[in-house]
């Protein structure tokens, strides 16, 4: 369950990284991407959760994998959801080398906000 959480967590960032990477939102904005996300996740649409995942030259392997995150958290309720302004900690982590589906992997796209 821990690491169910922890791999929906790094997806969940993963796609606000990907929400936010060319241009800041304004709060409206960020109301309808949380509620569009959340909608989505609780009606177990993992088309829309899949649309969400930034797929240009990414590895075939890892976004099977992250497909397949998204799909594994659809249908539960989100009791709360908000974006959060990432700490220079959260960047460092980011941008950081990590262990993934398919080697080590890290985000290229500046993250500005997180699930």
């Amino acid at each position: 369950m821990k690491n169910s959480l922890r791999l929906l967590t790094l997806s969940g960032a993963l796609l606000v990284t990907l929400a936010f990477a060319s241009l800041a939102a304004t709060p409206a904005q960020e109301k309808a991407f949380t509620d569009k996300y959340k909608a989505a996740v609780e009606g177990k649409d993992t088309a829309t959760l899949e649309a969400f995942l930034y797929t240009q030259g990414s590895d075939p392997a890892a976004l099977e994998f992250y497909k397949m995150m998204h799909s594994g958290g659809a249908g539960e309720k989100i009791t709360s959801i908000e974006l959060v302004s990432l700490t220079p900690d959260d960047v460092k982590k980011a941008t950081t080398p990590m262990d993934g589906p398919t080697g080590k992997v890290c985000l290229n796209l500046k993250r500005r906000k997180s699930l």
